[in-house]
Order: C-alpha cells, then structure tokens, then sequence
C-alpha cells in the first residue's frame, strides 16, 4: 500500500507545489492515522537525496481530550521526527451558553498552530486533510451556508506569513485506512466526548448515501470542484 499512498501525495505536492526548497513545515499532528501518515510520509522524504525541508510535529493538546498516544510518539521517535506537544484549554475559551462541538476545537487548535508557526519561523503549516474532508467540506458549505466552497490543497493567508497546505489532497480515507492497517498504528483516533456536536459527522454520512461509498463517484465529484462549467451556472 505504501507505494500507492506515496505517489498520491507525491502527486498533490508536485500539482500544488507544496513542498519547496527552503520550506519550514509545521505538521498538526492529532495522533490519529491522517496526520501520522503526513508525518510518515514527510519523513520518508527527508531521506530522498533532493529534499530540501525541514519539518516539526506538533500536538495541541486540549484540556478534555485523551493523552498522545505512546505508540505514535514511538514511531516518531523511529522515524527521527521533531516531536513537540502544548497544552491548551479550549474550554476555558467557550462563551456561556455555547456548546462545545468539532468546529470549534478545530478553530482553536488551528490558531495554536498559527501562533506556534510565526512564533518559530515556520512558514507552512501542514494538515492531514483528505479528499473525503474536501468532499464533506463541499457539501456542508453548500447546505449550510449556500456557498461552493472547500479545502483548498494550499491556502495563502494575506495577512500572516504562514500557507497551509494538504499534502493527502488526493487520498480517500478506505486508502488511509488500509495503510494504516499494513502499517500498524491504525486504531488511534478522537475519542473525546463532543464528536456527536459535529456536523461533519452527519455530513460524512451524507456523503456516503449520496455515492453508495463509491470512490470511483466520489472521485467525480471531486474533479466537479475543478471542472467548473459557468455557462451553465446562474
């Protein structure tokens, strides 16, 4: 599986230009199977002769959600990663009356990120979102807020030196999924108690019964983001 997930991110890094030479990356990184496969990957490319990066692995961890796993910091320790873990109250920072829910846990560690990155001279930030991310994304804005909007595989903020990028742009999660399974260190995920507040968890279902979890028709609507007919538009 390994060659197959490789090429997919060599692909997206290639088409996006996401890793350049001289790059600093900041890699969020969950303990989960998403960003440990980013951290592999960026790992395993370092040894490639024409690399030119470095990169950082970092956890935010909040005041309610379960420790870094041990197995995942051991793998970085054996993949000779810069690991490094903060801690942050996120509930401390919800308004009265506000429910905690994914959105908001994601927004606060992802100003961590950004705050860690200017503050150490990183000048990306690297997320292990996939395509069915991108393809939930879609849908939610769409239904949500009435707007065709995503993920994009670089995002360049215009008012702080920091671009985030999604190097696992191309990947489905079923491919995730099973090299995780040939790699060993699938299994570590969230497991805190406000995933049921997430609409990415109802959108995620969406998804699947509008393709019957069908890659070949999530990849078609995957390339609908970027084949965009506006004739045929209002």
């Amino acid at each position: 599986m390994q060659p197959l997930v490789y090429s997919l991110i060599d692909k997206a890094v290639y088409d996006y230009r996401l890793i350049e030479d001289g790059d600093s990356i900041l890699v969020g990184a969950s303990g989960g199977k998403d960003s440990t496969l980013l951290v592999e990957y960026l790992a395993n490319r370092l040894r490639r002769p024409s690399s030119r990066f470095s990169f950082t692995a970092l956890n935010i961890q909040s005041d309610f959600a379960p420790p870094f796993p041990e197995g995942i910091k051991n793998l970085f320790s054996g993949w000779n990663v810069d690991f490094r873990k903060i801690d942050v109250d996120i509930l401390k920072r919800l308004k009265s009356g506000r429910r905690m829910n994914c959105f908001w846990c994601s927004m606060q560690r992802r100003t961590e990120l950004l705050r860690f990155a200017m503050d150490n001279g990183f000048n990306k930030i690297a997320l292990g979102h996939h395509k069915d991310d991108v393809l939930e994304t879609a849908l939610m804005n769409m239904i949500g807020k009435g707007e065709l909007s995503t993920m994009p595989a670089i995002l360049r903020y215009g008012k702080y030196p920091v671009s985030i990028v999604r190097p696992l742009y191309y990947i489905d999660e079923k491919k995730i999924v099973a090299h995780a399974k040939d790699a060993g260190y699938f299994g570590w995920t969230c497991t805190c108690g406000y995933q049921e507040n997430s609409g990415r968890k109802d959108m995620r279902r969406r998804l699947e019964l509008l393709t019957d979890g069908d890659e070949n028709k999530k990849a078609r609507l995957f390339l609908s983001l970027r084949n965009i007919n506006r004739e045929y538009l209002p």
